[in-house]
């Protein structure tokens, strides 16, 4: 047992408060109240005091780079010219990108002190022009997470009832991400809800995305989802109430939204032919260019243009059981050709309209040993459920998650 003497305890609330001062043999003692100075502290902008200089905001414009922005304001060529040496790093001219800020500041002098050029809205870096040889060091900036909350019923669609509830828009990728090998989002219904906690990030009071989802319930099809996040093996991932994780086999749908335009059917009147032939297939239409996502992991063994109708078309063998083809692409991922190993959700094409096809669409197939089965009816067993060991633990998270969703109703 750790005891502290009476003297320790001072000792150590005084070095915690900061008003400490060496005497004697080192020993600390207290700052009197009335001989502390207290200044407020100077207003910085990137570690600079901004009441030092005067500061000038800009953002770069299409086609600009570090000689357009400086030489202007004074900065020599030679300067320019030094500042592009500096490892890329710190800043890689290449990467001056349209719309990014940037900062100036100008002492008494016109020429500018120091140069500041924001990467992204966190990242930055500060170069000091003068005096001397000028010399760089990144820099970030404070980022605020707030833990946020949203709760809806769907009336037109996901994306709509999460505008109307304030929340913010990415949340619509990242439910259909979490649950996407449970719920089909093509085919949400009027009247699903959900509540969703989440944790945002913010920068100069502007938000600047998503950092984790918090925990997640979705109401659909009669049936209740949850989403439980749990750090198991060192990795965070997502299980349901009873530990099984969300993720399985195979995604729910090959593409993130669209809508359904033709389902399974042993006989369909094909729009082209003018004829009735089965589609063992399920057509999901999306405008031309739109990623397809392999829905497993597997090895390409076609990827090729199909002279009965399909178009270029990819065929992905995932087991010795599951086998999945896309049709009527715009073209090829980079790098897909036979043989070639693709994991669940790699983008392997893009949405088109090649072969038979009246406008773009992506006419996907799902083949069990053999036999083609409607893809929507497919039930893929969930993977690496919830440790033995790590019961527990997930036991206390599952209760917190859960009464914090509740709470939202």
């Amino acid at each position: 047992m750790l005891i502290l003497t009476a003297g320790t305890a001072l000792a150590v609330f005084f070095l915690r408060s900061g008003q400490v001062q060496l005497q004697g043999a080192g020993q600390p003692s207290a700052v009197p109240e009335e001989e502390l100075i207290h200044t407020p502290p100077a207003e910085t902008l990137y570690g600079i005091p901004v009441s030092a200089y005067a500061v000038q905001k800009g953002t770069v414009r299409w086609g600009e780079s570090l000689a357009t922005l400086l030489h202007p304001h004074g900065v020599s060529l030679q300067t320019i010219h030094m500042i592009s040496l500096l490892p890329d790093s710190l800043i890689d001219e290449k990467k001056i990108r349209p719309g990014n800020s940037y900062t100036l500041f100008t002492d008494r002098d016109t020429i500018p002190a120091y140069f500041v050029y924001e990467k992204d809205p966190v990242s930055f870096v500060v170069i000091r022009l003068e005096p001397g040889p000028p010399e760089a060091w990144n820099g970030k900036k404070p980022v605020e997470l707030r833990q946020q909350h949203a709760s809806g019923t769907i009336t037109t669609s996901l994306w709509e009832s999460l505008q109307e509830a304030n929340a913010h828009p990415m949340l619509a990728v990242e439910l259909s991400e979490i649950f996407a090998w449970s719920i089909d989002f093509f085919g949400l219904q009027q009247g699903d809800r959900y509540r969703v906690l989440y944790e945002e990030s913010y920068v100069d009071s502007v938000s600047t995305g998503i950092t984790k989802i918090l925990g997640a319930w979705f109401y659909h099809n009669q049936n209740e989802f949850w989403a439980i996040p749990f750090v198991q093996g060192g990795v965070r991932s997502f299980f349901d109430e009873e530990g099984n994780s969300l993720r399985k086999a195979f995604l729910k749908a090959p593409l993130r939204f669209s809508r359904i335009s033709s389902g399974f059917s042993h006989s369909r009147y094909h729009p082209v032919l003018k004829i009735r032939r089965p589609h063992h297939g399920v057509d999901y239409v999306a405008p031309a260019g739109t990623p397809v996502l392999a829905i497993g992991d597997g090895v390409v063994t076609h990827a090729a243009y199909q002279r009965g109708g399909g178009g270029n078309y990819i065929k992905i063998k995932h087991n010795s059981v599951y086998s999945t083809t896309y049709m009527h692409l715009k073209g090829f991922a980079k790098g897909i050709r036979k043989g070639v190993y693709v994991k669940q959700g790699d983008v392997i094409g893009y949405v088109g309209s090649t072969g038979l096809s009246t406008g773009p669409h992506l006419d996907f197939r799902f083949y069990k040993n053999g036999s083609a089965v409607n893809p929507l009816r497919v039930e893929a067993p969930p993977v690496e459920p919830v440790a033995e060991q790590h019961r527990p633990a997930f036991g206390i998270v599952r209760s917190i998650t859960l009464d914090a969703l509740a709470s939202l109703q």
